[in-house]
């Protein structure tokens, strides 16, 4: 895995990464309340957290995208 997320990509993915995972927890604002909807929140953003602490997106890998400096 050869990292492919340059360091704002990935402030970008942590910062919202942990907002889309914490809001269901937290009942803020109260959409959050359909269960389906909040476990979906959440996938979306440890998946984003994940990939932001790796330095690598499978996706930008497919795609042939890198956003990162080395």
């Amino acid at each position: 895995m050869t990292a492919n997320l340059g360091n704002v990509d990935r402030v970008i993915r942590l910062v919202l990464g942990l907002v889309l995972f914490f809001a269901p927890l937290l009942n803020i604002p109260p959409i959050w309340s359909s269960g389906a909807f909040a476990f979906g929140s959440m996938a979306v953003g440890l998946v984003l957290t994940a990939t932001a602490l790796f330095r690598f997106c499978p996706l930008y890998s497919l795609l042939g995208i890198s956003t990162c400096k080395l």
